[in-house]
């Protein structure tokens, strides 16, 4: 797993076949929460996904890659829980 602490926000987070997944709205904890505005599609759009930290396989300032295929990836999202 790549450090998280060289995360930034905005970064855009790309899957292991170069396909967008999201762009990063920050990191809590193990996971990088995506931006409300760019994850998920159809009825679950509008609310913000996380991405397990163990996916990532590099990161720096601008580009968050992840070690599985974009469509792979988006398979593990989180979702935002209600409370939050």
């Amino acid at each position: 797993m790549a450090d998280l602490s060289n995360i930034k926000e905005h970064a855009d987070v790309i899957g292991a076949d170069g396909v967008h997944v999201g762009t990063v709205d920050g990191v809590e904890g193990n996971r990088i929460k995506l931006t409300k505005s760019d994850s998920g599609q159809g009825g679950h759009e509008g609310h913000h996904h996380y991405i397990d930290g163990g996916l990532v396989a590099t990161a720096d300032d601008k580009t968050v890659r992840l070690s599985a295929n974009a469509d792979v990836a988006v398979t593990f999202e989180q979702e935002e829980d209600a409370k939050s």
